[in-house]
């Protein structure tokens, strides 16, 4: 097999520099997901996924695409019905060969629904972006993580954190039990509401810039239909090629930034675990009957 080819698909132009400032290749990317597969691809499998584009490298604008493209023989497509009303088809990653496929295309970020093909009504898991505004410290997003956490908990809902490859933490709830977009959205409001109100100080529950200095945005707004996340392990496009990379809760303090992996060392930690730190995730089957008894839905705000 040829240095260039992954999993039957052929990486054309891998001298092709992707990540200017880091002398990242495209055969470096290829390499990247080539060694993560068996943890990364979980995540995006038979999910609809955007994906965010770079055919020339960094150095030139990219794009964010949810549309199959003309030339894909690996990547598979679900058609679903779009807010307007409309049909149209989005691309649906089945497989290590499509995602190498998606990276001979210039892809370097994925992003998934929090539902499947099968299950698109369905959501089965939240998502917390905690994003902090200007002036916040590391330590700060780390301690709103926790706290975030344990608020979960008293609602019997266990939660996951992973880095961004940016300024902030994803916490996850893994729902995995009947659950409609409405309940996932509603109830994702009025938790992050709530939160910010108790916390007014170091928190809130608007994207509007100007209420964030200072504080930590809880973006709740990707628990809706046809919003996506960034995926475990992707790459992001951002010079040091961070990664977004799934953390177990004891070792959120050892972690130094929001963008402290990168394609170098993400592979090295990866090679070091024994356990999938989020062990369980993928199974677990949580409600939100109790988190919506104590917290109600946007409605209720209404």
């Amino acid at each position: 097999m040829a240095t260039n080819e992954f999993h039957g698909v052929v990486v054309t132009h891998p001298e092709r520099v992707v990540f200017p400032d880091d002398d990242i290749t495209k055969q470096d990317v290829a390499h990247y997901y080539d060694a993560v597969m068996p943890w990364f691809l979980p995540g995006v499998e038979g999910r609809p996924t955007s994906v965010f584009r770079f055919p020339e490298g960094l150095a030139q604008p990219g794009f964010f695409q949810k549309h199959p493209m003309r030339g894909l023989r690996h990547v598979g497509h679900v058609r679903l019905r779009e807010e307007s009303g409309d049909l149209d088809d989005y691309l649906c990653p089945g497989d290590a060969s499509a995602i190498i496929e998606l990276v001979q295309y210039g892809t370097i970020e994925f992003h998934p629904w929090a539902s499947k093909a099968d299950a698109l009504e369905e959501p089965d898991y939240l998502v917390f972006d905690l994003d902090p505004g200007t002036g916040v410290a590391w330590h700060d997003v780390i301690d709103a993580a926790r706290w975030l956490r344990d608020r979960l908990a008293k609602v019997d809902l266990k939660s996951f954190v992973r880095t961004t490859g940016g300024k902030g933490l994803h916490v996850l709830v893994p729902l995995h039990s009947a659950c409609r977009w409405e309940d996932a959205s509603g109830f994702s409001s009025a938790f992050a509401h709530q939160l910010a109100s108790d916390r007014s100080d170091g928190f809130t529950a608007t994207s509007v810039m100007s209420e964030r200095k200072g504080r930590i945005f809880i973006d709740y707004l990707r628990n809706t239909r046809g919003a996506t996340s960034v995926a475990s392990l992707s790459l992001r496009a951002r010079a040091g090629a961070p990664v977004a990379m799934p953390l177990r809760w004891q070792d959120l303090g050892r972690c130094a930034s929001g963008n402290a992996f990168d394609l170098r060392n993400a592979r090295q930690r990866i090679a070091r675990l024994r356990a999938d730190p989020w062990e369980g995730f993928a199974t677990m089957r949580q409600s939100l009957d109790k988190a919506t008894r104590t917290y109600g839905t946007s409605k209720d705000r209404d």
